[in-house]
Protein backbone atom coordinates (compact mmCIF):
# COMPACT_ATOMS: atom_id res chain seq x y z
CA UNK A 1 0.00 0.00 0.00
CA UNK A 2 0.95 3.70 -0.67
CA UNK A 3 0.20 6.86 1.11
CA UNK A 4 0.61 10.44 -0.52
CA UNK A 5 1.30 13.82 0.89
CA UNK A 6 3.07 16.37 2.70
CA UNK A 7 5.71 15.62 5.32
CA UNK A 8 4.06 17.41 8.72
CA UNK A 9 6.61 15.84 11.10
CA UNK A 10 9.90 13.95 11.72
CA UNK A 11 10.41 12.36 14.63
CA UNK A 12 13.63 11.59 16.55
CA UNK A 13 15.06 8.02 16.37
CA UNK A 14 14.04 6.74 19.65
CA UNK A 15 15.90 3.01 20.97
CA UNK A 16 14.25 0.73 23.53
CA UNK A 17 15.36 -2.21 25.77
CA UNK A 18 18.49 -3.72 25.79
CA UNK A 19 18.84 -5.23 22.41
CA UNK A 20 18.87 -1.95 20.67
CA UNK A 21 15.41 -1.61 18.93
CA UNK A 22 15.14 1.36 16.84
CA UNK A 23 11.56 3.40 16.20
CA UNK A 24 11.08 6.66 14.49
CA UNK A 25 8.23 8.30 13.45
CA UNK A 26 6.71 10.39 10.24
CA UNK A 27 3.35 12.08 9.90
CA UNK A 28 2.02 12.58 6.44
CA UNK A 29 -0.94 15.41 5.56
CA UNK A 30 -2.72 13.62 2.83
CA UNK A 31 -4.08 15.92 -0.06
CA UNK A 32 -7.76 15.04 -0.16
CA UNK A 33 -10.86 17.02 0.39
CA UNK A 34 -10.78 15.70 4.37
CA UNK A 35 -7.28 16.01 4.46
CA UNK A 36 -6.24 13.15 7.45
CA UNK A 37 -3.00 13.56 9.13
CA UNK A 38 -1.42 9.61 9.16
CA UNK A 39 1.49 8.36 11.60
CA UNK A 40 3.60 5.83 10.01
CA UNK A 41 6.33 4.70 11.99
CA UNK A 42 9.51 3.29 10.55
CA UNK A 43 11.85 0.56 12.66
CA UNK A 44 15.53 -0.48 12.72
CA UNK A 45 17.38 0.20 9.83
CA UNK A 46 14.01 2.10 7.89
CA UNK A 47 14.73 5.01 10.77
CA UNK A 48 17.57 5.62 8.07
CA UNK A 49 15.04 6.37 5.24
CA UNK A 50 13.76 9.80 6.78
CA UNK A 51 17.06 11.08 7.46
CA UNK A 52 17.37 12.66 3.72
CA UNK A 53 13.72 14.17 3.89
CA UNK A 54 12.71 17.70 5.43
CA UNK A 55 9.28 18.94 6.51
CA UNK A 56 6.88 20.45 3.70
CA UNK A 57 7.86 17.95 1.36
CA UNK A 58 6.20 16.12 -1.16
CA UNK A 59 6.19 12.09 -0.62
CA UNK A 60 5.06 8.58 -1.31
CA UNK A 61 5.52 6.14 1.51
CA UNK A 62 5.33 2.77 1.07
CA UNK A 63 3.49 0.82 4.30
CA UNK A 64 1.76 -2.37 5.98
CA UNK A 65 -0.62 -2.64 7.90
CA UNK A 66 0.78 -4.27 11.37
CA UNK A 67 -1.89 -5.91 13.59
CA UNK A 68 -1.42 -7.52 17.13
CA UNK A 69 -3.18 -8.82 20.25
CA UNK A 70 -2.37 -8.54 23.68
CA UNK A 71 -3.96 -9.85 26.54
CA UNK A 72 -3.82 -7.90 29.90
CA UNK A 73 -3.29 -8.99 33.72
CA UNK A 74 -6.90 -8.49 33.84
CA UNK A 75 -7.62 -11.49 30.79
CA UNK A 76 -8.87 -9.04 28.77
CA UNK A 77 -7.39 -9.24 24.57
CA UNK A 78 -7.14 -6.01 23.05
CA UNK A 79 -5.76 -5.20 19.57
CA UNK A 80 -3.64 -2.57 18.50
CA UNK A 81 -2.79 -1.39 14.67
CA UNK A 82 -0.04 0.15 13.85
CA UNK A 83 1.52 1.61 10.24
CA UNK A 84 5.05 0.73 9.45
CA UNK A 85 6.98 2.09 6.50
CA UNK A 86 9.43 0.58 4.22
CA UNK A 87 10.23 2.89 1.32
CA UNK A 88 9.90 6.99 1.44
CA UNK A 89 10.29 8.62 -1.95
CA UNK A 90 9.93 12.48 -2.96
CA UNK A 91 7.64 13.41 -5.46
CA UNK A 92 9.25 16.38 -6.30
CA UNK A 93 12.24 14.22 -8.04
CA UNK A 94 9.62 12.19 -9.71
CA UNK A 95 7.91 15.54 -11.20
CA UNK A 96 10.57 17.08 -12.30
CA UNK A 97 12.45 15.85 -15.57
CA UNK A 98 15.63 18.16 -15.87
CA UNK A 99 15.39 17.46 -19.48
CA UNK A 100 11.87 18.94 -20.16
CA UNK A 101 11.91 22.46 -20.11
CA UNK A 102 8.70 24.17 -18.06
CA UNK A 103 5.60 25.15 -19.90
CA UNK A 104 5.16 28.56 -19.98
CA UNK A 105 1.85 30.58 -18.68
CA UNK A 106 -0.78 31.46 -21.69
CA UNK A 107 0.21 35.13 -21.10
CA UNK A 108 3.37 34.60 -22.66
CA UNK A 109 1.88 33.64 -25.98
CA UNK A 110 0.51 36.45 -28.08
CA UNK A 111 -1.93 35.78 -31.11
CA UNK A 112 -0.92 35.79 -34.42
CA UNK A 113 -2.09 38.35 -36.09
CA UNK A 114 -0.71 38.41 -39.46
CA UNK A 115 -3.23 35.49 -40.97
CA UNK A 116 -5.55 36.37 -44.07
CA UNK A 117 -8.25 33.76 -44.90
CA UNK A 118 -7.42 33.87 -48.47
CA UNK A 119 -3.69 32.27 -47.55
CA UNK A 120 -3.81 28.24 -48.81
CA UNK A 121 -3.62 25.81 -46.12
CA UNK A 122 -2.97 22.41 -47.39
CA UNK A 123 -4.04 20.31 -43.98
CA UNK A 124 -6.46 18.02 -44.34
CA UNK A 125 -8.81 19.57 -41.52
Amino acid sequence: MEVEGKIKLIGETATFGNNGFRKRELVVTTDEQYPQSIMIEFVQDKCDLLNNHAVGQDVKVSINLRGREWTNPQGEVKYFNSIQGWRLESLAAENANPNIPPVPPMEAFEPADNLKEEDHDDLPF
